[in-house]
Formats: C-alpha cells, structure tokens, sequence
C-alpha cells in the first residue's frame, strides 16, 4: 500500500482492491485477508471459516473510535455517531437512539445541533457506506478516495492490514512477527489500532483429506449472492461428476460458481436460477484442492 502511493507521483492510478492471500509453508496454510473478500475450506461436506469480510458494519466500532479521536478528519459534515435514521431539524432537543465507539446496543440521548451531521457508517448490509462513498473498509490503494464535492479524504479511515482478531479455533499460533505480537508497521497506519495482526492458519498434517475437500478464495461477487452452504453444495456437486484423478475437475467448479453467481442474461438483467438478481459485481474464484487421489487409498 505505501508502494502504490510512492508510485503516484509517476504512475497516476486511481482507485483502490481488496486483497485476499492463500500461503502454503511447510504443511500449513497461511490466509489473510483485506477487503470484503472470503475464504472459506470445505472438509467432509463441512464449512470451516478461514476469513471475515470488513465492511462498515463489521468495523463500525473502529471507524467510528479513529472518528472520535481525530475530528478534524470528519470535517464540518460528519458526526462518528450512529441513529438509526437521518436526524431531522425539527427534531432537536428531543431524545433519540444513538450508539457510539464504545456500545454494541443502543441507548438515548438528546439530540443536538451536531447529531444533524451526516453519520460516519450509514446504511445497512451492502448499502452501508463510510461517509457515504464506500463499501469497504480494508483494502489497498485509494490513497485519493474524498467525499463527493469535499476535499475530506477518507483514507485515513481505510487499512491495508488483514484482521486484527484471534486466530480460528485449533489454529496453531504463528511465529512472532507475524502473529504473535504487535507489528510494527501498525503504527504508520493511523486508522488502525494497536493490536496483534493475525492471519488464519489450517494445518493440513492434522487432518486426513480426500480429493473433495477444498480451499475456496472468492470476491464479495460471489459472496454477494451466494452462501457459504450453497458454495459447498456447488462445489461438492460438481465434484462429484468428475472422476477423483480428473485434475481439471477443480477449473471447472471454480467457472461453475462464477456462472452461477452471474447468472443467465433475460429481458429483466441477469439472473440466478432462482430468478433473483445476479451479481453485478466483480467474480473471481479459486478452487484449491487439499488432498490427492495418491496420497489415499
């Protein structure tokens, strides 16, 4: 990400992308994420998490504590509080639901000339937007991103780090540095907090694979309009039409998710067999295979 801004100068790019890493090292995969991707492993017909998407909902609390500690980035236009809807003039002085930085749940306070500010996270599932411009809240690049017709950039808002969260459940730790302790390029980002950076770890020794069991990397194109379970059923389905040492097999369930998430063009746009609208979003899948025909009988 410092990279990208370094290169401004003589390669002017705008704009910004999510960043999902799959690492295989010594038996064990390594994954991180930033953005609003997914990563998820299918063992036995079983969905294991290996990711969490970042959007403003999910990192509302952080958004809105780095809005609390520095003002001056919300301008004169925004407040880091959160209502349930728009506040509007006639309703100063009365009492309304609000949460901040430091609540899960919602309380009452009474209303200001500073809560008709627009808020800092607004919206709900993919319609919640950072100050109303973007979906995302972790990623790379963006480094011009403002507020339409402002001169407020909203990068300091965005992190190019992966998760700052514990590691999935049975996960062996990482070796320091990586995510055992603090990094310390965390404090050259100020729009995230001090803590361990973490990336997901599956140890594959621990477990014994069979050919169906799978890594899937996909953008928020698939996850749009696709659960984790009906990704695992896609993936097992056509799995299973192909023989076990068919090393295409793994090709084809990746472009069959990106076709099923698109869906079929008709006179109303794309769509999905259950007639609901297609994704209008970027799709991009991998399909990694864990286990192999000849490491089992």
């Amino acid at each position: 990400d410092e990279e990208l801004e370094r290169e401004r100068a003589s390669q002017p790019a705008a704009g910004g992308c999510c960043a999902l890493a799959a690492v295989y090292l010594l038996g064990k995969f390594y994954v991180a994420n930033a953005g609003d991707s997914r990563a998820i492993i299918i063992r036995n017909g079983k969905i294991i998490p290996m990711s969490r998407e970042f959007t403003p909902e999910t990192e509302r609390q952080r958004l809105q504590f780095l809005g609390f500690l520095r003002p001056e980035l919300l301008g004169k236009e925004f407040t880091h509080l959160e209502f349930p809807r728009r506040i509007q003039p006639k309703e100063l002085g009365k009492r309304m639901l609000y949460r901040d930085q430091n609540m899960n749940g919602w309380a009452y306070k009474k209303i200001e000339e500073d809560d008709l500010k627009f808020p800092l996270v607004y919206g709900e599932g993919k319609k919640a937007r950072v100050m109303a411009t973007i979906g995302v809240t972790r990623g790379l690049g963006d480094h011009d991103l403002k507020v339409f017709s402002s001169n407020l950039h909203i990068k300091p808002f965005l992190s190019c780090f992966p998760e700052a969260s514990p590691a999935a459940p049975a996960s062996p730790a990482l070796p320091d540095g990586i995510s055992g302790a603090p990094s310390a390029a965390v404090g050259a980002c100020p729009s995230l907090p001090r803590a361990l950076l973490q990336v997901r770890v599956y140890d594959l020794t621990q477990y014994e694979h069979c050919p169906d069991d799978v890594l899937v990397l996909g953008t928020d194109g698939l996850w749009d309009v696709a659960t984790d379970r009906e990704v695992a059923g896609t993936v097992m389905e056509v799995l299973g039409s192909y023989e076990p040492n068919d090393p295409c097999r793994y090709t084809v369930v990746a472009q069959e998710l990106v076709l099923r998430s698109r869906g079929v063009l008709r006179e109303r746009g794309w769509r999905l067999a259950n007639d609901k609208l297609g994704s209008g979003d970027d799709i991009s899948v991998f399909v990694i295979p864990l286990g192999g025909p000849g490491n089992y009988t």
